[in-house]
């Protein structure tokens, strides 16, 4: 196995559960409940944090030579989700989700 190996795996793991986490409670959990849920401020971190959480997992997949400021990116996208879906309540799966990739990507970013 080469060296950081399982930090890739493990950050890549992370970035794609939370891709999915956020972009399914916004599409299902926020669209349903309406109203604070689909402001669009918290609707477009939400979109933002799935999208820099899926290209992050596609940069680490590929190997890119830019996937350590990607996951920078990726970690503070995150933490700003995180932040945001705890101060609206009812979100606790996406701001967990959304702590884990962070600190996953830092470890990433060195």
């Amino acid at each position: 196995m080469e060296p950081g190996s399982m930090a890739r795996r493990d950050c890549i793991d992370a970035c794609l559960r939370c891709y999915r986490t956020c972009f399914e409670m916004a599409m299902t959990h926020c669209l349903e409940l309406g109203g604070r849920h689909v402001e669009p401020r918290h609707f477009r971190i939400m979109m933002a944090c799935a999208e820099i959480c899926r290209t992050a997992a596609h940069f680490m997949l590929m190997r890119s030579e830019h996937e350590t400021h990607l996951c920078r990116e990726c970690a503070e996208i995150c933490e700003q989700c995180a932040k945001d879906c705890a101060a609206l309540g009812d979100m606790e799966d996406c701001v967990e989700q959304c702590r884990l990739c962070a600190e996953q990507c830092r470890k990433m970013a060195g």
